[in-house]
């Protein structure tokens, strides 16, 4: 694995695609325990399967009730990359009810609230445009499952390369990167701030300019 940063109660680590976020076997944690020779690595927020990008892990018990707290009051912030199809406006906010069919383990958009329908809420800017795609910084506010992927596909833009929401004509990789994660640590409360660009590979080369633009004024 990929190590950004560790000390004794954080490790940021970049999740490749296909590997679970969860503690099974395979899995980051399982995979970081072996790789760090540590007992204790735990998962704190998920990236889908296909999905890759920053993730933290916390590697104590109470480092992992600490982050989570941050998570449930808003504290831990998490940034991604989207390429989707079409041309969202510039920049907003996209607020919906997302539903979970278990069977088909696909989330979908409900008309009303009702059992086991949560709010769900993004806001996002539009950094470049290119020949049909739209290159796009996603902030969450919640954090469901599958929940960008949903969000953008609702509204006619599925992401780039998503075989399970958009339509599957692209010869890539889905086009969603975890790029920054900015948290107080655990242990001595100070901020965390850490970004890292996806590389220059489909779909991403294709806005190599604004990505670039990116890290210098990020």
């Amino acid at each position: 694995m990929e190590l950004i940063y560790s000390d004794r109660r954080i490790v940021v680590a970049v999740k490749p695609s296909g590997v679970l976020s969860t503690d099974t076997e395979g899995g980051m944690p399982s995979l970081l325990r072996q790789q760090l020779q540590s007992e204790c690595i735990r998962t704190v927020h998920r990236l889908d399967a296909q999905v890759s990008g920053l993730m933290v892990f916390a590697r104590s018990a109470r480092a992992a009730s600490l982050l989570s707290q941050q998570i449930r009051q808003g504290e831990f912030h998490k940034e991604y990359l989207a390429v989707v199809h079409g041309c969202p406006p510039a920049d907003g906010t996209l607020t919906d009810l997302l539903g979970r069919d278990r069977k088909r383990r696909m989330t979908y958009v409900a008309r009303e609230a009702g059992k086991d329908i949560r709010q769900a809420e993004l806001s996002y800017q539009v950094l470049d445009r290119c020949k049909g795609y739209s290159l796009v910084r996603v902030e969450l506010t919640t954090g469901r499952t599958h929940q960008i992927r949903v969000q953008f596909a609702s509204r006619g833009w599925p992401l780039a390369g998503d075989r399970k929401y958009g339509d599957g004509d692209d010869a890539f990789p889905i086009g969603l990167w975890s790029w920054r994660l900015r948290f107080r640590h655990p242990e001595s409360g100070e901020p965390m701030d850490f970004s890292l660009l996806p590389q220059p590979s489909e779909p991403w080369s294709r806005f190599t300019d604004a990505l670039t633009s990116l890290r210098l004024h990020k």
